[in-house]
C-alpha cells in the first residue's frame, strides 16, 4: 500500500451529502462573494464638482478604479469558477482540504487590497504596486491548485487523473502565475503601465495552453486506458 492509500484510509472525511461538507464549502462560497464585494470599496465617489460632464468624471481618476474594479472581478469570478470545477470533483472534505482551501481564499480576499494599489490614481504608477498585485494573483493561484492535489493526497477525488496528465494541467496552471510575475520585472524595467499591459497576453495565451492540455490529458487519458484494457 502506498503513502498516499494509507494517508487516505486514516484521515477523517465528510462525504458529500453530510452536513460538514455543506457547512465547509458554503462558507467558502459565501468568501468568494464577499471577495467580490470588497472590490467596490476601491471606488471613491467624486466630489459633487466633478459630476459636471463624463470627461471631468473620468479625469477624477474614476477611469483607472473602475478598470482594477472590473479586472479583480473577472480574476476572483475565475477563482470561483475554478474552485466550484474542483469540489465537484471532491467526494468527501478532510480537514487537509479544508486547511487548504482556507488558504487560497485568504490570498483571494487580499485581492480587493492589491487591487487598490494597481487602481489608485496616487499609486497606480508605482511598479511596486504591479509586483503585489502580481505576486498576489500568482500565490491565489498556486494555493487553489493545491487543493486538487491536497484531495488526490487525502484519497476523496472522484476520477484522479493519471501522474502524466496531472502535470500537464499543473503546466497550464502555471501559465497565469508567470505571465503575473514576468510583469514585475516588466514594471520596474519600462514603468508600471507595461506591466500592466502584460497581464493582457493571458487572453492570449491561457486558451492555447487551455486547447493544448485539453488535448494532451485526453491522449495520455486514452493511452493509459489502452494498457488497462
Amino acid at each position: 500500500m502506498s503513502s498516499d492509500e494509507q494517508h487516505a484510509t486514516t484521515t477523517p472525511r465528510y462525504g458529500r451529502d453530510s452536513i460538514e461538507f455543506a457547512r465547509a464549502f458554503m462558507f467558502f462560497d459565501a468568501v468568494y462573494a464577499f471577495a467580490l464585494t470588497l472590490l467596490v470599496v476601491n471606488i471613491d465617489p467624486p466630489d459633487a464638482s466633478e459630476w459636471r460632464d463624463l470627461g471631468t468624471l473620468l479625469a477624477s481618476g474614476l477611469e483607472w478604479q473602475f478598470l482594477g474594479f472590473a479586472i479583480s472581478f473577472i480574476v476572483i469570478a475565475v477563482f470561483w469558477r475554478v474552485n466550484h470545477g474542483i469540489v465537484a470533483q471532491i467526494r468527501a472534505v478532510t480537514p487537509g482540504t479544508v486547511t487548504t482551501n482556507l488558504i487560497a481564499i485568504a490570498f483571494v480576499v487580499i485581492i480587493p487590497f492589491s487591487t487598490q494599489g494597481v487602481s489608485d490614481v496616487e499609486t497606480a504608477d508605482e511598479p511596486l504596486a504591479v509586483a503585489v498585485y502580481a505576486v498576489n494573483i500568482s500565490l491565489a493561484v498556486l494555493a487553489q491548485s493545491a487543493i486538487y492535489y491536497r484531495a488526490r493526497h487525502d484519497g476523496v477525488l472522484d476520477r484522479p487523473l493519471p501522474r502524466r496528465a496531472e502535470a500537464v494541467r499543473l503546466v497550464d496552471t502555471l501559465m497565469t502565475p508567470a505571465v503575473f510575475l514576468i510583469s514585475i520585472p516588466i514594471a520596474y524595467t519600462f514603468g508600471a503601465d507595461w506591466g500592466r499591459a502584460t497581464w493582457a497576453l493571458l487572453i492570449v495565451i491561457n486558451p492555447l495552453s487551455g486547447r493544448w492540455a485539453a488535448r494532451r490529458v485526453a491522449r495520455i487519458v486514452a493511452e493509459e486506458r489502452s494498457l488497462q484494457a
